[in-house]
């Protein structure tokens, strides 16, 4: 019956002292198991579909894909996974990735203890969570067209419809090619496409950008 097995769970975070942390505060509970601890996007995707965990605490940044984008491919692999945010990121552009991503829930690092366990809680029996300030964001995000592009994003797609690869759209704004990786993904959720071509064209469409 429901309630009466342990929650297993997978903790995802490429910073091991974060990861052992957060396992301390988690193992101090009686009816939750840790199975796994991994540091990379790929190995999160692996054993999760491999072992099937009823939890996924995901840090948003992960070596080699982000955490939105490892939320998708669970899903396109079928997984059912209950995805639960854990990042030092609370900007309006990550949340509102992150739960359009059906992330179940989003806490910041640095969350009471009491907090961690009443998400991983709420979650596990369906239901979701959210901090309060994260809410607040989410909400605001919401309010002023969830879907509207960020500054930052149209300067991304900009590059991107002048042909540049990752690395040449790093170059020219400044930032790290996994920093371009998250906001392609945001833009491609925004946007509701699946390549880099179909989001310059409905970009184009939209008045977004012009070429």
């Amino acid at each position: 019956m429901p309630g009466l097995e342990n929650i297993r769970i997978v903790v995802a975070d490429d910073h091991p002292i974060v990861r052992e942390g957060l396992i301390k505060i988690l193992e101090s509970e009686t009816d939750i198991e840790i199975i796994a601890q991994v540091g990379s996007g790929a190995e999160v995707i692996s054993f999760v579909n491999q072992h099937k965990p009823d939890i996924l605490l995901l840090d948003i940044e992960m070596p080699g894909m982000n955490g939105v984008e490892v939320i998708h491919k669970l899903k396109d692999a079928g997984n059912t996974v209950r995805v639960i945010i854990f990042t030092a990121f609370n900007t309006d552009e990550r949340i509102v990735s992150a739960v359009k991503a059906r992330a179940r829930g989003y806490l910041l690092k640095g969350a009471p203890r009491d907090e961690i366990i009443t998400v991983v809680r709420t979650v596990n029996k369906g239901g979701s969570s959210l901090q309060a300030d994260v809410a607040s964001k989410l909400m605001h995000q919401m309010r002023r067209g969830g879907e509207q592009l960020t500054p930052r994003e149209l300067d991304v797609l900009h590059l991107l419809s002048k042909g540049l690869t990752n690395k040449g759209i790093a170059s020219n704004l400044y930032i790290s090619e996994r920093t371009v990786k998250f906001h392609l993904s945001s833009v491609f959720n925004k946007l509701d496409v699946e390549s880099r071509t179909e989001a310059v064209t409905t970009a184009v469409r939209k008045g977004l950008i012009s070429i």
